[in-house]
Parts: structure tokens; sequence; C-alpha cells
């Protein structure tokens, strides 16, 4: 028995299953559980850590901040989000931004944005916009996102639900062309599905889905809250492509590691739908949020984590391909964001996990079926040539009872 985890168990709702493990504290790509052992962070919280646990930069600032001006919300103006949101925007291609603070809501915020823009713009008739997501798609968990979701799971015991969402197959550009009608405002989409299982469309489906939206007067939103910042070894995940699209959405490493922060950027047309009183966030745009994320998009450049991520992400994926186990089904990935998947006739993703924290490696299962391998990007090749070796040892070990039994 755990004192920690057995008082979460008894007051927190049981909305996830943590592998039994409780952590302490962290530097740079590591952390530590109570007893003071040391693990090597693969997952860096769904890639909001990819600049490191504690990152110097980053906790000096927060520091100073912190004794300076933190909330004040969005009825006056300060000097922090300014300079926050002109960085973002200049980095990514957008003209405008609105923040706010998880993930989810910069979705929410984006279709919010995608109606308004539906009808003022477009000409949609009042009530009839439809956004269209893609089958295995994750954007967060409201009731509006999960409306949008085929995952059973994340609908079963909620609705009811709103309208006005469609599913297209998800790397089917004939799927999307055949959802699309007089009336779909936007399409959102995942340029490669994190929470689905590192699932990557063929090459040329974003720049043919952007070009599709075009034809039919349609938004592409990008959802890189998971992709975005470096993960994949670009800037944007879409940046692979060379696509531009007509509105992003950015969380997770956004804060640093440190706070939620996260915002929805888009072209002025779309974002000029936006007047007093139609959307807002207490929190969103914060001077401390804000601090925080001007200095963790400064630090992404100043330290190169994107090109960091491509050159080590490609030397991982090299050697987890040399592993030779009917235990793994695929590896996939691109940059630092890597899935392992487990062919379900052999062995578990999560019996896998737990084989690797016992190890002092931590990551985390997907639908049962992938191994997730996200670690901060500012992780050292050493430790991403230890991170493989543990895997590689894990998966013969268990092929090894695989064959005894």
């Amino acid at each position: 028995m755990n004192k920690a985890i057995d008082l979460e168990a008894k007051y927190c709702a049981h909305n996830y299953h943590p592998l039994p493990v409780v952590l302490t504290h962290g530097e740079g790509a590591f952390v530590w559980d109570e007893d003071g052992k040391k693990y090597l962070d693969m997952m860096s919280a769904y890639s909001a850590v990819s600049h490191g646990h504690a990152h110097p930069r980053l906790v000096k600032l927060v520091q100073q901040q912190v004794a300076n001006l933190n909330i004040v919300s969005r009825a006056f103006y300060t000097d922090r989000l300014g300079p926050f949101l002109k960085r973002a925007c200049e980095l990514t291609g957008q003209d405008m931004a609105l923040p706010m603070n998880t993930g989810a809501e910069a979705v929410e915020t984006a279709i919010k944005a995608a109606r308004k823009w539906a009808y003022t713009v477009k000409g949609v008739p009042e009530g009839k916009a439809e956004i269209i997501g893609m089958s295995g798609n994750f954007h967060g968990r409201t009731i509006a996102i999960v409306a949008m979701s085929d995952e059973p799971q994340y609908q079963h015991g909620f609705g009811p639900f709103p309208p006005g969402f469609r599913i297209a197959d998800y790397g089917d550009i004939k799927s999307l062309k055949r959802s699309i009608n007089e009336n779909t405002a936007a399409v959102i989409i995942e340029p490669i599905q994190g929470e689905g299982g590192i699932i990557m469309p063929p090459y040329g489906y974003l720049k043919a889905v952007r070009a599709l939206c075009e034809r039919h007067n349609v938004l592409m939103i990008a959802d890189e809250i998971q992709t975005g910042l470096g993960r994949t070894g670009k800037l944007l995940a879409c940046d692979h492509e060379d696509v531009l699209p007509d509105g992003l959405i950015l969380g997770k490493a956004l804060g640093g590691g440190v706070l939620p922060v996260s915002m929805f950027l888009a072209k002025r047309e779309v974002m000029e739908v936006f007047r007093p009183g139609d959307h807002g966030s207490t929190f969103g745009g914060n001077p401390l949020g804000a601090s925080v994320g001007l200095e963790a998009l400064n630090i992404l450049v100043d330290e190169g984590l994107a090109d960091r991520s491509a050159r080590l992400g490609e030397h991982l994926i090299g050697r987890l391909a040399t592993i030779d186990s009917p235990l793994i089904k695929d590896i996939r990935g691109r940059g630092l964001f890597i899935g392992i998947e487990i062919d379900s006739r052999y062995g578990r993703a999560r019996s896998v996990c737990e084989a690797l924290m016992a190890r002092g490696l931590l990551s985390k299962e997907t639908h049962e079926t992938v191994v997730r391998l996200a670690p901060p990007l500012i992780i050292g090749e050493a430790e991403v040539n230890w991170a493989f070796e543990q895997i590689r040892d894990v998966i013969a070990e268990m092929d090894e009872i695989r064959m005894a039994s």
C-alpha cells in the first residue's frame, strides 16, 4: 500500500489509470519518485514538458513574474500579452491569436470562431454550420468536442450532444471530399494523431486537405496541441508539407511545462468575427502565462529544439526498427513523437510500460495497444540510446516468457 496512491484513490475521481509511481520532483529529462529512484521521462506530460522539467530560464522568469503581476483578467491591458501574441503569430504565419489556458478551451474557441465565420463571412444559414472532424480524432473531452469523436468511450453516458459535426476517414481525401457540403464551416485535423496512437496520414494528405478546403471556401484548422512547437522535428507538423492552415490550435508545450497556456491563432478574416462579450476567459492571457509562453517560444528557437527533435527522433526510430520481435506490430512517428504498436495477440502495451517503469523509464500506453514515446526535446543522445536499450531488453524478456509458456 502507498499513502499517496491511496489518498488519490479515495478522494480523486477515477478518470485516469496511472502507473503506480509517485513522483516528487524533476529536472531536465528526468523525474524522481518519493523513494529517490530516478526515471527517464519518455512522456513529458503528453508533450507539455518539451522544454524539460524546471528549465532554468523558465524557473527564473516565473520567480520574477510571480513577484510582479500575475492575474488581472482581460478587463485591462497588460505589458505581457502583446509581445507573446506577436511572437506566436510571427513564428506560425498567422495574423491574430486568442489566448486561453487548456488545449480543450482552445479547441472550443476554434469551433466558435469557425461557426461565426461561416455565418458572418461565408453566408451559411444560421444554425446550419457543420464542422468536419476525422475518424480516430482526439481534441479534448468537453461535450462539444466529444460530439465529433468516434471513440465510443468518450461519448458513452455523456449525451445528448450538440449537432453540427461530421466525421471523415482520416488520411482519405476522397472521404473528406464526400463529407463537404455548402454548410461546411471548417475541417479540424491533427497532422499526426497522438491519442489515436501516433497515426500518420499518407504524405501529401495535408496538402490535399489544404487545396480541398480552399476550393470549397472551408477553413482548415490544424490542432497542433501535441504535434506543435518542435515535437515532430519542425516548428509545426504542418510544416513538413509546407501547409499554412487558416486556423491553428496550440497548447501543452506552449506553457513550458510550467503552466497551462493555449491559444487559437487564425487569419484576420476569421479572428475578427469576435466582438467584446462573444468569448473570454478569466485566466486566458494572464501576465504570468503570457510571460511563460513567450519565454517557451524563445527557448524553442534559441536552443534549436525542433532540429534536435528531428535528429534524435530519426536516430531512435532507426534503432527501434532493428528490434526483431512478433510483439512489435509497427513502429511509426516523426521527430520525438513515436509509437510502438504492440500486437495484442502476444502482449499488452500496459505490460510493456510497467516493465519499463521497473527499469527506470516512464512511458504510457494509449488505446491499450501503443507505447508512446515523447520525451522532453532537451533529451540527450546518450539518454535516447539508454531508452532504446531498455525497450529492446523488455521486448526480449517478454518474448522469452511468451515462448516458455
